[in-house]
């Protein structure tokens, strides 16, 4: 062997014990039997995003930060929320709300300190936290959270609004960035205004399409295309001023060309109040809508396909006796590329309930969402649940509050059991725990624990123990008793673990 062969087989062994070079495996010849499975690990970096949560001066916004204790992770870890600027970049820190009054945990500093005081600073897993702010000016927020804090992590806008348009109880689970969203159930109609907001949570700047298909296709716009969102900035823009066709029932596509943002869709009526909608499930032939309250007066569904092959879908609804079938919907049809909205009335008649779409035949992939409205006259209040992905290993909600939270749970096929943990308050009190069976094709609302001694607000965490794939939501409800305000979270799988796949060191590799 030449010696300019030996010295570059040594200098590559010394760089391999250097930075642990490792590769896969190859598979055992003598069967699959032998293969060893990926390993899931913690995460260890979770990024969430929160958009602006309002522009009314009467709004009251809490927010909720709790992380799950996950066996296996590092005792060191943080978690912090700091304000992203409208438009700009933003400070390496915030106050929580400059046009109005901040306060929580982990305000450490004095008020010209920005740099240093998060909105909310996390102390430990296992505990919620929660702050609060007022007004109209209370900025986007961008959130990291590492180590220990890093999976699950979860945190809860919720806003109150007196009066006005889109008044009642406004609820979002600030969410990851990604690079595609889909809103069904949004609208350009007359008494409606709806905007999307867009955060980026990077040190380069996103290029984002935004495109809008109503009843009869794409509705045309170029001012949805390439909007540029600053880095660690966020942007709100009106839905109305993207086209000037007015549209019931609106799908709201958001793509990303360069980079990655939070997407969520603020939805405010002048009659009903209004929510937040946040991005339905991937598109996928089978859909399940889960925790429509039982005290619905109306609902509306929405759907699209986003190929070019129309949908026919079965609809059921997953009762807390069985499947039923809706009279008169029994099927949707759903044309390709063109949104379809079925009104279904009080669907749910007093009982709990979750929407089931399956294909009739072809499997089409769908987007679907339905809004609820609460509540008759001038007491309704209306809120959306988008298709949602299972709970899968766990999934958590902050923010929940005595007697005003009603956990939902569905499962579409078989039967299953989950646990599901209430943590101790923000304010005191120790956590509580309980198991329940779910039959196949049913939907419960179950008397979800409530942590002994509670004070101030809690966190609910849901766990798959074994069975079949379980979804489920979260419906809080309003302080105000006079209005029938709520807002509704589904809950799917916290992504706090990740498959690795198991490696080990193969020096012969150098040597092919």
């Amino acid at each position: 062997m030449k010696r300019t062969t030996l010295s570059l087989i040594a200098c590559a062994t010394a760089l391999a014990a250097v930075t642990g070079f490792a590769m896969v495996s190859a598979p055992d010849t003598s069967g699959a039997a032998t293969a060893t499975p990926a390993a899931r690990l913690p995460v260890e970096r979770t990024s969430l995003l929160c958009p602006a949560p309002s522009t009314s001066d009467l709004a009251e916004t809490a927010y909720t930060s709790f992380t799950p204790v996950t066996e296996g992770v590092e005792e060191k870890g943080s978690a912090g929320l700091t304000t992203a600027e409208p438009g700009g970049a933003a400070e390496d820190g915030g106050d929580g709300g400059d046009g109005g009054k901040s306060e929580g945990k982990g305000d450490k500093s004095d008020k010209g300190d920005e740099k240093e005081k998060p909105v909310l600073e996390p102390e430990k897993p296992g505990e919620p936290v929660a702050g609060k702010t007022s007004g109209s000016e209370a900025p986007a927020l961008i959130g990291t959270a590492e180590g220990s804090h890093a999976p699950g992590w979860t945190v809860q806008q919720s806003t109150e609004v007196a009066a006005g348009t889109g008044r009642g109880l406004q609820g979002v689970n600030c969410a990851a960035p990604d690079t595609e969203f889909w809103f069904p159930g949004a609208s350009t109609s007359s008494g409606r205004t709806d905007y999307v907001h867009l955060t980026n949570p990077d040190d380069s700047a996103a290029v984002v399409d935004i495109e809008l298909y109503g009843k009869d296709g794409a509705l045309k716009s170029t001012v949805g295309e390439g909007v540029t969102v600053p880095p660690h900035a966020s942007e709100a823009l009106l839905l109305s001023t993207l086209s000037d066709v007015e549209e019931t029932d609106l799908t709201v596509h958001v793509g990303v060309r360069s980079g990655r943002v939070g997407a969520a869709v603020q939805a405010l009526d002048d009659k009903t109040g209004g929510d937040w909608l946040t991005a339905a499930a991937d598109p996928a032939g089978e859909l399940v809508l889960p925790g429509i309250p039982k005290d619905a007066t109306a609902v509306r569904l929405v759907l699209f396909t986003p190929g070019g092959t129309d949908a026919d879908l079965k609809v059921r609804l997953a009762s807390p006796s069985g499947p039923i079938t809706p009279a008169g919907h029994e099927t949707v049809h759903v044309k390709a590329g063109m949104t379809t909205g079925v009104d279904l009335g009080e669907v749910t008649r007093g009982e709990a309930g979750s929407l089931v779409l399956t294909p009739t035949g072809q499997s089409v992939p769908v987007v679907a969402a339905v809004r609820v409205v609460r509540g008759k006259g001038g007491e309704q209040e209306s809120a959306f649940v988008p298709a949602s992905d299972p709970v899968g290993a766990r999934a958590t909600a902050a923010d929940n509050r005595a007697k005003r939270t009603t956990l939902s749970l569905v499962a579409p096929g078989k039967d299953a059991k989950v646990k599901v943990t209430a943590s101790a308050g923000t304010e005191g009190g120790t956590t509580a725990t309980k198991t329940y069976t779910v039959k196949g094709g049913t939907t419960q609302d179950v008397d979800a624990p409530v942590p002994a001694g509670l004070k101030g607000t809690y966190a609910l965490t849901v766990e798959t123990v074994s069975g079949g794939p379980v979804h489920a939501s979260r419906t809080l409800t309003g302080s105000d008793e006079d209005v029938a305000s709520f807002t509704v979270q589904t809950l799917p799988d916290d992504r706090g673990t990740v498959s690795v796949p198991r490696a080990d060191e193969d020096l012969s590799v150098l040597q092919r």
